[in-house]
């Protein structure tokens, strides 16, 4: 987990560390693929084309890494209302089968004046290979201690809001 805080004075050189680190990640993405259904006894069906839909398609999302546990629930619960907004199917129970996972990375970092959310959403299929990734930053409110601190509901909101409307978008293209 990448964690600063601002106790000693900004740094540029944080910056410049956490962008590297979100190109990097960025770098990795394999080009999309449109989503196809996978079942967890077989091995992952290949690509033939656009999947609708409504044919039973569902995402199960990973515990998050790298945020607090009460940030991770807030995330959570905003991403469930955004999910039943798009129309996006999400299984709750863990271990329940479902067509893709998603696993979730964000990090925090901050000063007194003002914060970051930067946050990865892999998707991966069956076989765990990665079929999409969402990614993004959202500035959040400063803290002068642990940047989790600064993090608002509204900035929670806005990243849910963002990567259900991609999903939704990646699934009906």
């Amino acid at each position: 987990m990448l964690r600063f805080t601002s106790q000693n004075s900004f740094s540029p050189l944080r910056v410049v560390a956490c962008l590297l680190l979100l190109g990097g990640l960025a770098a990795c993405q394999s080009s999309p693929r449109p989503p196809v259904p996978v079942t967890t006894s077989a091995p992952a069906p290949t690509i033939s084309g656009q999947v609708d839909p409504e044919e039973g398609v569902t995402f199960a999302f990973e515990p998050f890494t790298g945020a607090p546990g009460n940030v991770a629930d807030e995330l959570s619960e905003y991403i469930g209302a955004e999910a039943r907004r798009q129309g996006i199917t999400l299984v709750r129970r863990v271990g329940a089968a479902a067509t893709y996972r998603v696993n979730g990375y964000l990090a925090a970092t901050g000063q007194p004046s003002t914060g970051t959310i930067f946050y990865v959403f892999d998707i991966v299929d069956g076989s765990g290979r990665r079929v999409k990734r969402i990614s993004g930053t959202e500035t959040t409110g400063g803290s002068s201690g642990d940047p989790w601190q600064g993090v608002d509901s509204g900035a929670l909101a806005r990243i849910a809001n963002r990567s259900m409307v991609e999903i939704e978008a990646w699934l009906n293209r």
